[in-house]
């Protein structure tokens, strides 16, 4: 059985999956992002939702990629997770060949 690492540099040869892996990998890299301090700082959704005034439903809908947060959102929910928010622009990478 394939790794999903595996299947995904498998898949990634396939430049229409690649095109689309690229067009949705931003807004996956910010939901990954809050999963993983939510997770690191030992809090539910409804425990961030007590600290942020942010519904549950909300935050639910945020972390499953069928809502996407406003700036002002993403900031309240660094400040209940006690982190800084900080955005960057940084140059695309090359495909690899």
């Amino acid at each position: 059985m394939k790794s999903l690492k595996e299947f995904k540099a498998e898949q990634m040869k396939d430049p229409a999956f690649a095109a689309a892996y690229a067009e949705v990998e931003p807004e996956t890299n910010i939901i990954r992002a809050i999963v993983d301090t939510r997770i690191a700082h030992h809090l539910t959704q409804r425990e961030l939702a007590e600290k942020t005034g942010i519904a549950q439903t909300e935050i639910s809908r945020i972390e499953n990629g069928s809502r996407n947060p406003s700036l002002k959102i993403l900031q309240r929910l660094a400040d209940g997770m006690d982190m800084v928010l900080k955005i960057s622009f940084e140059p695309k990478k090359k495909a690899q060949v």
